[in-house]
């Protein structure tokens, strides 16, 4: 297939973009330019894009009505999105006579969304999709054109999955737009399936609650480390990142005071107990710190005692109540 073939504008950002522009490139369709986003998350795209010799436009907004008359006139025949972070409306949509189509790191018509392969991981998922669909006004709502799975391990951290995306994905943009330029893509609705959806991850949502079960404590661990922002606990009145764990499914499950390390392992990390089990916790890092194996003794308690906290609390309120009563009594 050839550049006379399907004039291509990609909007992206990343290394996904990026890998799949240049494969693009190397296949011999004619781009016409990349388009990246107002606050890139790296520098991959548009460096390729320079070393492509190829125009980049980066609009504040998308669906500018300026914009769209920009992207109109280059008479391209097919636009695409690889990670592009705004939500795009009619008019830019209908830019290009074969479609937009968007590449997502999900399973659609489950994991529609932000952050979709942490959610993914987090869920304990043995696999994970990666998906070519045509967009629409809704959120990875449009119809299905070609999709392939990612097996997650047990041990599989959100490092590890997105550099297996990463990889994967020049494939399948590369293939769907031969399937699309040779007539044979075929569109496959989303619209009879509820599917699931996912919002973005924010600051507060790192934090480990140690009465959850270790299954889920281990998938949550995984799922946010390296280049995640990591998980968080308490160590006294201290936050501590927890970068890397590990549970085994055969071990005892009991109760006993959760967040409370049961157990040493030399050179591997500490047992914490949980909800239901126990986790090895194998490597930390304080805040300003550097990461290591946590060497925490027997009865070190990680986490916040919720019940303790709001009688502490409560004996602050009454304390300072009765001194603004004996202020107004003088």
């Amino acid at each position: 297939m050839g550049a006379s073939v399907v004039r291509i504008l990609l909007f992206g950002d990343g290394a996904w973009a990026a890998n799949s522009l240049k494969r693009l490139v190397r296949e011999g369709w004619t781009l016409l330019g990349v388009v990246v986003r107002a606050r890139p998350t790296g520098p991959e795209l548009q460096a390729a894009a320079k070393d492509l010799q190829l125009p980049i436009l980066q609009p504040q907004s998308v669906n500018d009505p300026e914009f769209v008359v920009r992207v109109a006139g280059l008479r391209g025949d097919l636009n695409l999105s690889i990670s592009y972070d705004q939500i795009l409306r009619s008019p830019i949509l209908e830019t290009a006579r074969l479609g937009f189509v968007n590449f997502h790191a999900g399973k659609l018509p489950y994991y529609r969304g932000r952050n979709v392969i942490n959610w993914a991981i987090i869920n304990g998922e043995t696999e994970i999709g990666l998906t070519a669909h045509y967009m629409d006004e809704g959120i990875d709502t449009g119809d299905l054109i070609l999709q392939r799975s990612l097996p997650v391990t047990w041990t599989d951290t959100y490092g590890d999955i997105l550099l297996k995306a990463v990889s994967a994905f020049p494939d399948l943009v590369a293939d769907t737009v031969n399937l699309i330029s040779t007539g044979k893509a075929e569109r496959l609705p989303q619209a009879h399936v509820p599917g699931t959806y996912f919002g973005g991850r924010r600051h507060g949502d790192e934090w480990l609650d140690w009465r959850d079960s270790s299954r889920n404590l281990h998938n949550k661990i995984r799922g946010i480390t390296h280049p995640g922002p990591g998980a968080r606990t308490l160590l006294g009145d201290q936050e501590v990142i927890i970068w890397r764990a590990f549970f085994d499914p055969g071990w005892p499950i009991y109760m006993a005071t959760h967040g409370e390390v049961v157990g040493c392992r030399p050179a591997e990390g500490v047992l914490v107990k949980t909800g239901d089990s126990t986790l090895l916790v194998q490597e930390v890092q304080a805040c300003n710190g550097k990461a290591r194996i946590p060497s925490w003794r027997i009865g070190t308690r990680l986490g916040t005692n919720i019940f303790a906290y709001l009688q502490q609390l409560q004996a602050r309120v009454e304390t300072l109540e009765r001194a603004e009563l004996k202020a107004e009594e003088s």
